[in-house]
């Protein structure tokens, strides 16, 4: 079983796999390179599960899914007030690069804009701090979200620095009105490294999930930010990480996100899971389409909605183990969804069965969706193919069919007989 959700990741990414709309920019020579049929997504869990489809293992500059780390960084560093002062809060309503500031403030709109990144990465390590070393806190600090040493691509800063007019120009309104200190040029030559530094999915969604998880990096299990400080950075990612496109996503995916003009996506669930997906064409504000696709699909699929009225499942799923005569009865209990049922599965890949009928009891389950339900019997059948005999207490219908995959049915067990 222990394919199984890669499994359906992979049938995720076949969904999307034809999609060819959008266009991979140009105007960054290390972005212009990129193979435009990369596709990717991996699942990292807040309980250090990893689940990965796709081209997984390819390298990529990290962009703008950047800026929700460095402003975590920002406010780790200096007090969620202190941050506030500098940039704001709300959705510009333009785009990403646009030379604009909040009309009575004189302040960046949000940290997920160009602007408002620019500024924010002048606070770390201190106003006063070179670019050097202001750079290297960057780096160190988005190492261990990843739990892994990263490495800034030399080549992506030399040829995105030929063309940032843009920023540069934005720098220097930023320097005009006191927002920041240092000349323009190294503000964003020292914004552009944050953007370059290397990264995979794998990297993307264990940051992820260490949103998620309130600050504790899942694996290591190294605290590197506060709650206050994950709950107010995926507040402003999930009212401004997608630019233009952010009142869509959130009505149709309802997940704190950001993109990145690599072709990157990354999401979490508050508590569950952190996500990242890859495909290199961008719409027209800036997100990638395949990307964008993937999440839709995960999110209808997976129950991962912020405003679904379905309840969380947790990770004791799993109520008890229990040999009766010659069964194994596994009884799961709560609602299962995504998180409920790969909890559960978890369990039964570690769960060294003996001989005899395993026997999965969903009549102390008070939910279920379509996901949940589809891998639970994803699992009883490949528990079958392993040789085992496999059957389900289902008094009230939970499973709604016992239709496997394959076409055949779960043997419907007595409850008495259990």
């Amino acid at each position: 079983m222990k394919g199984l959700i890669p499994d359906y990741l992979t049938d995720i990414l076949d969904e999307v796999r034809d999609v060819t709309d959008g266009e991979v920019p140009d105007y960054i020579p290390a972005l212009a390179e990129a193979d435009p049929a990369w596709l990717g997504v991996v699942i990292h869990t807040t309980t250090g599960n990893t689940y990965a489809a796709g081209d997984d293992l390819a390298e990529f500059t990290i962009q703008s899914v950047s800026k929700p780390f460095t402003y975590a960084l920002a406010m780790q560093e200096l007090g969620i007030d202190a941050v506030r002062e500098v940039v704001g809060m709300e959705p510009s309503g333009e785009a990403f690069n646009e030379m604009s500031l909040e009309k009575e403030a004189k302040r960046p709109f949000n940290p997920m804009i160009n602007a408002g990144a620019i500024a924010v990465n002048q606070l770390i390590n201190g106003t006063d701090s070179d670019v050097d070393d202001r750079v290297e806190v960057i780096r160190q600090f988005f190492s261990k979200l990843a739990g892994r040493e990263l490495e800034i691509d030399a080549s992506a800063v030399d040829g995105e620095m030929e063309g940032a007019d843009r920023n540069l120009s934005i720098a220097h309104m930023l320097r005009s009105y006191d927002i920041i200190v240092d000349e323009a040029h190294d503000a964003v030559i020292s914004y552009t490294r944050q953007c370059s530094l290397r990264v995979t999915l794998h990297d993307l969604a264990v940051m992820a999930a260490t949103l998620a998880n309130g600050g504790i990096q899942p694996v290591t299990g190294e605290r590197l930010l506060s709650e206050a400080v994950c709950r107010q950075t995926m507040a402003v990612m999930a009212s401004c990480g997608m630019y233009d496109a952010a009142g869509r996503w959130m009505a149709r995916v309802g997940i704190p996100a950001k993109s990145g003009v690599s072709g990157a996506v990354i999401g979490m669930l508050p508590g569950q899971l952190g996500i990242a997906a890859l495909s290199p064409r961008l719409d027209g504000a800036g997100n990638s389409v395949r990307g964008v696709k993937i999440f839709e699909n995960m999110s209808t699929d997976m129950g991962l909605h912020l405003m679904s009225t379905e309840n969380i499942a947790g990770a004791h799923a799993v109520r008890s183990i229990n040999r009766v005569g010659e069964d194994t009865i596994v009884t799961i209990q709560g609602m299962v969804n995504f998180i409920g049922a790969e909890a559960i599965l978890g369990v039964l890949n570690q769960h060294n069965f003996r001989d005899g009928r395993i026997v999965l009891d969903v009549s102390r389950m008070v939910e279920s969706n379509t996901m949940g339900r589809r891998m639970l019997k994803e699992g009883l059948r490949r528990l079958r193919e392993e040789g085992h005999e496999i059957g389900v207490i289902d008094p009230d219908g939970g499973l709604k069919q016992r239709l496997m995959d394959d076409g055949s049915q779960i043997p419907l067990v007595n409850e008495n007989e259990g």
